[in-house]
């Protein structure tokens, strides 16, 4: 199976904060952006793997500054790693005063996607290789992303 770069992989949308998607502190709900996140991410796994997606884990989300009603959003994701049928995707949130002008990181988040057939079954994906800085980075930190994100630690319920 032929190896991508990870660019070809590379999703961007755009979208406006409106009320409705804002709490009492006009700012935007942490699970809209999760689903903006979801939403996103499987765009961009299907558009790699050219099949059916489903969502594996959502394996981190930073909220580092917030979004507020009037901000437009710009999603960008793009595949960092492959195994055989999963994929992690990395997504980064921007929030834009469209009246100021001024631009800032909101949300980081990483994913894992398995690409999946008519049945359900995981299939075969193809490899990713970077080639900007940011990808070199994103993609020789992923092998120890994945060893902590198949670390489960056991927890005991007592009844």
């Amino acid at each position: 199976m032929e190896k991508l770069a990870m660019s070809e992989s590379k999703t961007i949308q755009t979208r406006l904060v409106l009320p409705p998607d804002t709490n009492h502190l006009n700012t935007i709900f942490g699970g809209r952006i999760l689903a903006y996140i979801d939403e996103i991410g499987a765009l961009c796994a299907m558009q790699h793997a050219k099949s059916t997606v489903v969502t594996a884990s959502i394996d981190s989300v930073d909220f580092l500054s917030p979004a507020r009603a009037g901000d437009s959003l710009t999603l960008e994701a793009f595949v960092t790693y492959t195994g055989r049928s999963s994929m992690e995707i990395y997504v980064k949130v921007t929030a834009r005063d469209l009246i100021n002008q001024e631009e800032r990181l909101t949300t980081e988040s990483f994913l894992t996607m398995v690409a999946v057939n008519e049945e359900g079954k995981p299939i075969p994906v193809p490899q990713v290789y970077p080639e900007t800085e940011e990808e070199k980075i994103l993609f020789e930190s992923a092998p120890f992303r994945r060893e902590n994100r198949n670390c489960v630690i056991p927890i005991e319920i007592s009844k």
